[in-house]
């Protein structure tokens, strides 16, 4: 029994922001996506997430309901000719919708041709992208954008995904299936409906059409093993190796690692994609358990980015292994988590007088800055004062991590703020 020509995915494409699926924040009731097509002022938008998480669904509802003519340009195999053609088409009908993805492929000059445009209101754009836009896309073009981050989504999420997808799907429905266990389906999946979908429909097409379709575990995994898996820098195996390839990292397995690398390698994928993401690593995984890590992974970068392959494999094999053999530390990481997570619970609280900037007469006068001492005059560079604001007196966010670099951190403020806050 097989379905209709289109794949599951694309047939069950939620049609209306209700049946976006683990996108609340955007898309809930009173969320900013619905408050901006209430007010039908769509401003221009990045929409930034991992593969599947609804980035073209959103961008398409979008332009559904708010009734501009909809443009879809793949950077992949779009150019600055296309972009010219949408942008001419717009200043003879209006205001049109322009939806790029993968906008991150797009290079410097290709980015730079929709600024005009962008800039005058002749298309409102919605750039989606997998890779982080403060790297992939350029700040002229960032600062006239809104940033939306899209939510990895959960099991309980892909859960809601196949519920929905059957009821609104004939095909599904006369299937008949039973989704016995649904760990091995969700972790081929990686969080990426699209790709549980047609991975569900591939499944389900494996049966005959008598047979009982229960659906195992093992059942997927064979599924899956019938298939030539070959690595696409611009597919769903992509994601898989790049994620085994942190993981790798993480876990301090430096032959992983390497492997990993040589998958990547060898299937083309960008080596400065590869290094980029060494950079985050070194900062996130291994901070301030090794300082000296995230100076080599800067170095790592900036040196792939001149010398370009095939030598720059070389300087990569240095980082990942050096990277891998490191300590490690997410301290750094966790510490701003907790501090951005206050902030956004609990607001800015009001800088203690004394540390705030005097640049007036009247800011003198109010006592801005008068009891500052400057810790320089002091015994070892060191004077008590407070820092955080009001009612926030001695809150810890930054717990060192449990190995030798952080633990001379951790006796360092020990020493300093004696039992202030805890270390």
């Amino acid at each position: 029994m097989f379905a209709a020509s289109k794949p599951l995915a694309e047939r069950v494409r939620p049609e209306t922001l209700d049946e976006i699926i683990g996108q609340e924040h955007l898309t809930g009731p009173n969320a900013i996506i619905r408050q901006i097509m209430a007010n039908n002022c769509i401003p221009s938008m990045i929409f930034w997430g991992t593969p599947g998480v609804g980035k073209t669904t959103l961008a398409r509802i979008i332009g559904n309901q708010i009734g501009l003519n909809f443009y879809f340009l793949s950077a992949i195999q779009a150019g600055v000719a296309e972009v010219r053609k949408v942008i001419d088409d717009a200043k003879k009908i209006g205001k049109v919708l322009l939806f790029i993805d993968e906008i991150h492929r797009f290079n410097k000059s290709q980015q730079d041709a929709l600024l005009g445009a962008v800039e005058s209101g002749t298309i409102v754009l919605i750039g989606a992208t997998t890779e982080n836009p403060s790297f992939e896309v350029n700040s002229a073009l960032l600062s006239r954008s809104q940033v939306y981050i899209l939510n990895e989504l959960t099991p309980a999420d892909l859960t809601r995904v196949i519920e929905q997808a059957t009821i609104k799907d004939v095909w599904l429905q006369e299937s008949n299936f039973e989704l016995k266990e649904t760990e091995a389906l969700y972790r081929f999946s990686e969080g990426d409906a699209r790709k549980l979908l047609n991975l569900l429909e591939l499944v389900i097409n494996q049966f005959s059409s008598s047979a009982p379709k229960i659906i195992t575990n093992q059942i997927v995994e064979q599924v899956l093993q019938q298939k030539t898996s070959l690595y696409d820098k611009g597919g769903e195996f992509h994601y898989n190796i790049i994620s085994a390839f942190i993981k790798s990292i993480r876990g301090s397995d430096p032959n992983a690692a390497i492997y990993y690398l040589a998958c990547m390698l060898n299937g083309g994928e960008d080596p400065t994609f590869i290094a980029r993401r060494l950079l985050i690593l070194a900062a996130e995984d291994i901070g301030n358990a090794n300082p000296n890590a995230l100076l080599l992974a800067q170095s790592c970068f900036e040196s792939v980015k001149v010398i370009g392959m095939p030598e720059g494999r070389i300087i990569l094999a240095q980082c990942v292994t050096y990277l891998s053999c490191s300590p490690k530390s997410n301290a750094s990481y966790m510490a701003i988590d907790e501090a951005m997570s206050h902030v956004r619970k609990h607001g800015i609280g009001a800088v203690p007088i004394h540390l705030r900037n005097a640049p007036t007469k009247l800011m003198k006068e109010l006592n801005y800055g008068a009891d500052y001492a400057y810790a320089h005059s002091f015994e070892n560079n060191f004077v008590d004062l407070e820092f955080l604001p009001k009612g926030l007196e001695g809150t810890k966010f930054y717990e060192p991590g449990k190995n030798q670099k952080e633990e001379e951190l951790r006796s360092f403020l020990k020493r300093r703020w004696k039992d202030k806050y805890g270390y």
